[in-house]
């Protein structure tokens, strides 16, 4: 075999495991979706909330109205979508946020994305980005 062609296979290995490890960064694997609707999960304490959040969501989504305080240092640092799960918008555009896991010793796999500055649209996932929900406010 030609040195170019080892060298080619080489670098097209470096490549796929690059894209590999970075996609599977956040925990996410490669074959999440956004999903719209579906049936309830949780219990929504308003009717301004969609019922399949869980109780927690909707303190951490009025927490989001209010600008803070939030609870997690890491909640409100720009949400980078590397694995598009969902819509592309400019860097910058989505946030997330923590959403409590009762129990956990850590901030567990709940989260709030929301796009915007201020927020126009948010996401909820409750398997660490591997799939979202889109988060309807009737306002």
């Amino acid at each position: 075999m030609s040195r170019w062609i080892k060298l080619t296979i080489l670098l097209m290995a470096a490549v796929a495991v690059f894209n590999w490890w970075s996609g599977r960064e956040n925990g996410a694997p490669a074959d999440a979706v956004v999903v719209e609707g579906g049936p309830a999960t949780g219990a929504a304490a308003s009717t301004r909330y969609p019922s399949f959040l869980p109780t927690e969501a909707l303190e951490t989504l009025r927490a989001i109205e209010r600008g803070g305080p939030f609870t997690y240092d890491r909640d409100g640092v720009v949400f980078q979508n590397r694995e598009r799960r969902l819509p592309e918008r400019p860097r910058g555009y989505y946030h997330e946020y923590t959403v409590a896991t009762p129990g956990a010793s850590n901030r567990g796999a709940r989260r709030i994305i929301a796009g915007g500055d201020p927020p126009e649209i948010y996401y909820y996932t409750d398997d660490h980005y591997r799939t979202f929900r889109r988060v309807e406010l009737q306002r």
